[in-house]
């Protein structure tokens, strides 16, 4: 199940939304949640990729969805907006090793 954790770029203020664990909604809806979060390529991506599978894809896909789309942002400056266990269980949950 995915859990929601709130993350904010420090220059500028943004808060967007970013998500960890497995993808319901990819794994029934396919590519349209990509598509809903503004990710036309890898929607375009899934949706090719599983009518070639015959679905195989698209369950993959399902496992780390959540987890590509929450690395974007942190790659590009995002830091975790929410503080205490919600911060500590998708550091872990992402593999992400702050020392």
């Amino acid at each position: 199940m995915a859990v929601l954790i709130n993350m904010q770029h420090p220059q500028t203020g943004i808060i967007r939304p970013g998500y960890y664990g497995f993808s319901w909604t990819t794994l029934f809806f396919g590519g349209f949640p990509a598509l809903f979060r503004g990710d036309a390529v890898t929607a375009l991506a899934v949706s090719v990729f599983s009518v070639c599978t015959f679905g195989a894809a698209q369950v993959i896909w399902a496992f780390i969805y959540n987890r590509t789309y929450t690395l974007s942002p942190l790659e590009k400056g995002y830091v975790f907006h929410d503080a205490g266990q919600e911060k500590l269980y998708a550091e872990l949950s992402l593999g992400i090793d702050k020392d």
